[in-house]
């Protein structure tokens, strides 16, 4: 989500009203358990806008993407191995580069997918220009990569705000919105340098898909979220099956109440010590004083560990 500015007044008013929406007043759904916020920030003039996030196998490394074309790398700190998070280091912020090897500005430097690969390689997807641009290394000069005919319909600033990469190097993505709320979300995959439409997910509600993940388990995790005007953002995460057949086995995990986090939008799942599945997310604070950057766990507790 791109600076919006009609979003950050409705925000604004609500917050100069005292509105803190329904954190008190409602429960949050799911099997998913809390486990904690950590508010982060740089002394930098770019930070926020963060929207795209991979976790390393271990949950101590990290990668984000900015709404303003930057990627940052950084380290968690954790007082035990499977705690919550009690710090952070990270690098300075690092601009994205197009084709040209130039940094990206106006509306190509709208990153919102990210997606790592085992070796390394980084992949980001943009919805200024729908599109999928490649990187060896951050900073590193952007190297095209194949498009599917549907990308260039997608909506402004609502295109593909998800990227994600199985066990297998397949890179999958999808677009914020549908364009009806009864329309499923379509699925596209880049295998054998082609992009293919493999399945559709569900609609259901007024959320909108903000980010995805593949789980050590093999398990697609989405994250959604919808915005509730003055009460706040919401935020939800299903757990499915996606593959040649399809989507399957889908499961809500999470559920929140308007306000209870701010705008996640980036999401990165592993397994901790003890065998439980670990969710991290990051928000979008949309580069207003009035949102914060936050990360955000959550863990699905396995059989035998409740």
């Amino acid at each position: 989500m791109h600076r919006r500015l009609a979003l950050g007044l409705i925000l604004a008013a609500g917050l100069a009203a005292g509105w803190t929406g329904w954190a008190g007043l409602a429960e949050t759904r799911g099997k998913a358990v809390f486990v904690g916020a950590w508010r982060w920030s740089l002394p930098d003039d770019g930070f926020g806008g963060f929207s795209g996030l991979e976790v390393s196998a271990d949950g101590r490394d990290f990668v984000t993407v900015s709404d303003a074309g930057a990627i940052v790398k950084g380290q968690f700190q954790r007082a035990t191995p499977d705690g919550p998070i009690t710090g952070v280091t990270s690098s300075a912020l690092v601009a994205l580069h197009d084709t040209r090897g130039k940094p990206t500005e106006g509306v190509w430097d709208d990153a919102e997918g990210l997606a790592v690969s085992p070796e390394g390689d980084i992949f980001v997807s943009f919805e200024g220009y729908h599109r999928v641009w490649h990187y060896t290394e951050p900073g590193g000069k952007a190297h095209k990569m194949p498009s599917h005919p549907d990308f260039k319909d997608f909506q402004n600033n609502s295109s593909l705000e998800t990227l994600a990469i199985d066990a297998a190097g397949d890179l999958y993505t999808l677009p914020e919105r549908s364009g009806v709320l009864t329309r499923p979300f379509p699925v596209y995959r880049l295998r054998d340098g082609k992009w293919t439409k493999i399945a559709a997910i569900p609609r259901r509600g007024p959320f909108l898909t903000v980010g995805g993940d593949f789980g050590p388990d093999g398990l697609f995790y989405l994250l959604e979220r919808y915005f509730n005007g003055v009460w706040g953002f919401e935020t939800r995460i299903r757990r499915m099956r996606l593959d040649d057949n399809g989507i399957s086995d889908e499961e809500t995990l999470l559920e929140t109440p308007s306000g209870q986090h701010d705008n996640l939008e980036g999401i990165a799942v592993w397994r901790d010590t003890t065998g439980d599945i670990r969710i991290t997310m990051i928000s979008d604070d949309n580069f207003r004083a009035f949102q914060r950057t936050e990360f955000v766990e959550y863990r699905i507790e396995t059989p035998g560990n409740e």
